[in-house]
C-alpha cells in the first residue's frame, strides 16, 4: 500500500487512505513518533485497527448488542470487530477512503457509505489533515445523506507512545462507570484513582468515558524533552480514555457522544456534525 506523506518544519504525517482514512505515523524530527505506528502488514491489511490513529465514524465506542435506539425506532447492527459481540468503532476505520485533495501539508480524505452493510444509512464522511511547523490539525465532517432524521457521531482514537514517566493531564466533570463488557453503567463522580486535573503519570487500567471535558488535554513524555497539547472543538465534549496494562500506547480520544449514546445524537436530513482537533507539539 501506497502512504500519503505530509512535511512541514519537524513534523512528518503518514496517511493510509484505503486503510480506513488512518494515520499511519506522525513524528517530530530528533524525538521519534509521537504514536504508535502502523506496521507494514497492518497498512497492508487495508484495515485502519491497527494504525497510529483512525476515524470514529459515525459512531464511537460500542452498541449494546448491536440495538441502536434512537427517535423512537430501533435498528439491529452486526458485530463488526473480531473478539466482539457489540459492535464497535463505527465504519470508518475498516474503510476506504478517497484522496479527494493533496499537498505537501495538507491532504482531505472522502468516505461515502451506502447504507447497505454495516451502519444502516447513508452518510458522507471528510477527514482534513493540516500539518504545520509545530501542529497537526484534523478536521472531521459527517454529513446525513437520507431524507430523516439519523443518529451519528464522530471521533478520533490515537494511539500515543507510552514511556514509564508519560505523564497525562486533562479535566472533566464526571465519569462512565463500565461492566465487564465495557459497556456504561452508571455516571459517577470521578475518583481520584482517575483525576487527571493535574498532571500525573498515566496509570494502567482505565478504559471509560470522561463527560463535561472542557476540550483540552496535554501528555508529557520527559525524557523525550516533548510535550503535546490537544484542543478540541465542539462537539468534541466526551473523552474515552484507554489505559491497557503492558502495552507501549494509551489512547485519549476526543469524541462527540458518550459511549453507548450515540442514540441521542441526531442529525436532521442534510445536516453535518463538524468539528476540528488541534495536536499542538512543543519542547519542554
Amino acid at each position: 500500500m501506497t502512504l500519503l506523506s505530509l512535511r512541514a518544519g519537524r513534523l512528518a504525517l503518514d496517511l493510509a487512505p484505503q486503510a480506513g482514512g488512518s494515520i499511519a505515523g506522525l513524528s517530530v524530527d530528533g524525538v521519534g513518533e509521537v504514536l504508535r505506528p502502523m506496521t507494514v502488514e497492518a497498512a497492508a491489511s487495508q484495515c485502519g485497527s491497527e494504525a497510529a490513529c483512525y476515524p470514529l465514524v459515525p459512531f464511537s465506542n460500542r452498541i449494546a448488542e448491536g440495538r441502536l435506539a434512537f427517535d423512537g425506532q430501533e435498528r439491529r447492527l452486526a458485530a463488526n470487530w473480531p473478539g466482539q459481540r457489540h459492535p464497535m468503532h463505527g465504519e470508518g476505520w475498516a474503510r476506504s477512503w478517497r484522496v479527494a485533495r493533496r499537498g505537501g501539508d495538507v491532504a482531505e480524505l472522502i468516505h461515502e457509505h451506502d447504507g447497505v452493510t454495516g451502519w444502516p444509512f447513508r452518510y458522507r464522511a471528510r477527514q482534513t489533515f493540516q500539518l504545520a511547523d509545530d501542529a497537526l490539525s484534523v478536521g472531521m465532517m459527517l454529513e446525513n445523506l437520507e431524507p430523516r432524521v439519523v443518529p451519528g457521531g464522530i471521533g478520533l482514537h490515537p494511539f500515543f507512545v507510552r514511556d514509564d514517566d508519560t505523564e497525562l493531564a486533562f479535566q472533566a466533570a464526571s465519569v462512565w462507570l463500565a461492566d465487564a463488557e465495557l459497556l456504561p453503567t452508571e455516571r459517577a463522580a470521578v475518583p481520584s484513582r482517575w483525576d487527571y486535573a493535574a498532571p500525573r503519570r498515566v496509570q494502567s487500567g482505565l478504559d471509560n468515558c470522561f463527560e463535561g471535558w472542557d476540550g483540552s488535554a496535554s501528555i508529557v513524555w520527559p525524557r523525550r524533552g516533548l510535550r503535546l497539547t490537544l484542543q478540541a472543538s465542539l462537539p468534541f465534549r466526551h473523552l474515552v480514555v484507554y489505559t491497557p496494562p503492558d502495552r507501549p500506547y494509551f489512547c485519549v480520544e476526543p469524541v462527540s457522544h458518550a459511549n453507548g449514546k450515540v442514540g441521542e445524537a441526531l442529525l436532521a436530513p442534510g445536516a453535518a456534525l463538524a468539528g476540528d482537533v488541534v495536536f499542538r507539539l512543543s519542547a519542554l
